[in-house]
């Protein structure tokens, strides 16, 4: 009987308050021994340290409660991430799908704004003659907003603001005008000026243009970058007819060793693989320079052993105060050469060598100079 008040007393609290159904708790400590609900009592006074054990049996019954519940509790609550990381897995898919959409629609939804807006208007600068002159010849001119200071035909170019020259670009001068392309020959500025631009959001196009099937390929692609493709390709068509029609005329002409010189002092001429040799073969001319690069420098030796029959002035400098035949013809050496000795010195201006729309007019000029004005395609 004793030990059956000490289990009421002991379990009181827990019946009132409601913890555990009444029959729950009897039947269970019914069953535990008396030895070890003693040793129950300890732990528990050993689990809530000092406070514990100057409490009566009923106070450290209640704390045990309250210890159990905090216990219950703390384990409802580890195991509730682990329930919400599994719904979490079983819907992350669904929501990755919908997230997907929505932002393909928003990405559809700008394109569609951005196209049914007005596009942004053409602003070219030109840093080469040719392509200057490629935009006016093909009704673009109206794009152009700036031009290097070579840029001198047609006379319309002259109204243009200067940004420089072909070698020595302002860059911050280009900026200033905010062109959406700058086009040009590729010159010696090279990737430093297209990585420069582009930098500042700006398009370029420096094709190469050593060759007439270069030239007529830049024309047609400029054309179709600025909206004018049509007309770009009636004028490299036209420059292709003339070409044909003046190379069958040449082949059957004898053909006379050339050099083309584009300076006295050093002597630079036109070599293999340059422009100027490609003109001279079409032309029905024979460059008596084989080796050495596009443009080499040669000696006055070598000069002498070379003796062409036409020499071609293709000065560099076309405002020089003296052409190459005021200045070589008593010069040492060169006074030797049969060309000097038999006038046949030929101005050929770099305005007509220009690979550009009027290049079909150069190589007829180079044809005369070497056969004779008499020449006709």
């Amino acid at each position: 009987m004793r030990e059956r008040r000490q289990r009421a007393v002991l379990h009181a609290p827990l019946q009132r308050e409601g913890a555990v159904p009444r029959g729950l708790v009897l039947r269970q400590r019914q069953r535990r021994p008396r030895r070890l609900l003693q040793a129950d009592e300890r732990d528990a006074r050993r689990r809530l340290g000092r406070r514990g054990r100057r409490r009566r049996p009923r106070a450290l019954a209640r704390q045990l409660l309250q210890h159990e519940r905090r216990s219950d509790e703390a384990r409802s609550l580890a195991r509730r991430p682990l329930r919400a990381r599994a719904r979490r897995a079983r819907s992350a898919a669904p929501r990755a799908v919908k997230r997907r959409a929505f932002v393909l629609a928003t990405l559809a939804l700008a394109a569609c704004s951005r196209g049914s807006g007005k596009e942004k208007k053409l602003r070219v600068v030109s840093l080469s003659p040719s392509t200057t002159e490629v935009m006016f010849a093909i009704g673009a001119g109206g794009l152009l907003v700036g031009r290097s200071r070579y840029c001198d035909f047609p006379k319309e170019a002259a109204a243009l603001p200067v940004v420089g020259g072909y070698a020595d670009p302002n860059v911050e001068a280009i900026v200033a005008l905010a062109p959406t392309l700058v086009v040009g020959a590729r010159g010696p500025a090279g990737p430093v000026l297209e990585e420069g631009l582009r930098a500042h959001g700006i398009d370029t196009f420096f094709p190469e243009t050593e060759s007439l099937d270069g030239i007529t390929r830049m024309i047609v692609e400029l054309g179709r970058r600025v909206g004018h493709e049509a007309e770009a390709k009636r004028v490299a068509e036209d420059i292709e007819d003339k070409r044909k029609a003046l190379a069958e005329k040449a082949t059957k002409l004898p053909r006379r060793r050339v050099l083309f010189v584009f300076d006295a002092a050093p002597i630079v001429v036109a070599g293999p693989g340059s422009f100027p040799d490609e003109l001279v073969r079409l032309a029905g001319g024979e460059n008596v320079i084989t080796r050495g690069g596009a443009y080499p420098t040669i000696g006055l030796e070598h000069l002498l052993a070379l003796d062409p029959d036409v020499l071609l002035d293709g000065a560099s400098d076309m405002r020089a105060t003296k052409s190459l035949r005021e200045r070589v013809e008593g010069a040492p050496g060169w006074r030797e050469l049969r060309a000097v000795q038999k006038g046949q010195i030929h101005f050929v201006g770099s305005d007509v060598l220009r690979p550009g729309p009027r290049i079909a007019d150069g190589l007829l000029t180079v044809a005369r100079a070497i056969h004779g004005d008499t020449f006709k395609p």
